[in-house]
């Protein structure tokens, strides 16, 4: 099996990158996702501190996975005293899962955060997400804390 194509996304994957995130975040469609991810490849800024997402592709070109990754100035259970690399959605098609695709992103990832001081690289997902918490486990991640938000209308 030929290694992954990784690589940082550009304005032309936008729409590409939209459907795979309505699919990670369903609550969204395509659409109301693509203003969002042109402006942030645009501006490789998130709140201020620098952002990407990185892409992997098939032979053809076609979009497999997109993992968004930007600094934090501290994450949970991480070393408040340098800034951190944080995983902020990554996905793969189910279709393109288990061939390390999810891998060499997060390795692109980690390499980028590195290259900006970065010591730690933090993630979260839903406390539900088994494959979720399976493939971050996989990469070497800790659980550092579980937590159920509340909410009440008034």
């Amino acid at each position: 099996m030929p290694d992954p194509l990784i690589r940082e996304a550009n304005l032309r994957d936008s729409a590409e990158i939209a459907e795979l995130c309505a699919l990670l975040w369903p609550d969204g469609t395509a659409s109301s996702h693509q203003a969002e991810i042109e402006e942030l490849i645009e501006a490789k800024m998130c709140g201020g501190l620098p952002f990407t997402i990185f892409v992997s592709s098939d032979q053809e070109g076609r979009l497999t996975g997109f993992l968004q990754v930007d600094l934090r100035s501290h994450a949970d259970g991480c070393n408040p005293s340098h800034p951190v690399g944080y995983v902020e959605g990554w996905y793969v098609r189910e279709e393109d899962r288990r061939q390390g695709i999810g891998t060499a992103m997060m390795r692109a990832a980690e390499d980028w955060a590195r290259g900006l001081g970065c010591r730690e690289m933090a993630s979260d997902t839903w406390i539900d997400e088994r494959n979720s918490l399976q493939a971050h486990q996989a990469l070497g991640f800790e659980v550092v804390d579980r937590c159920i938000h509340f909410r009440k209308l008034l």
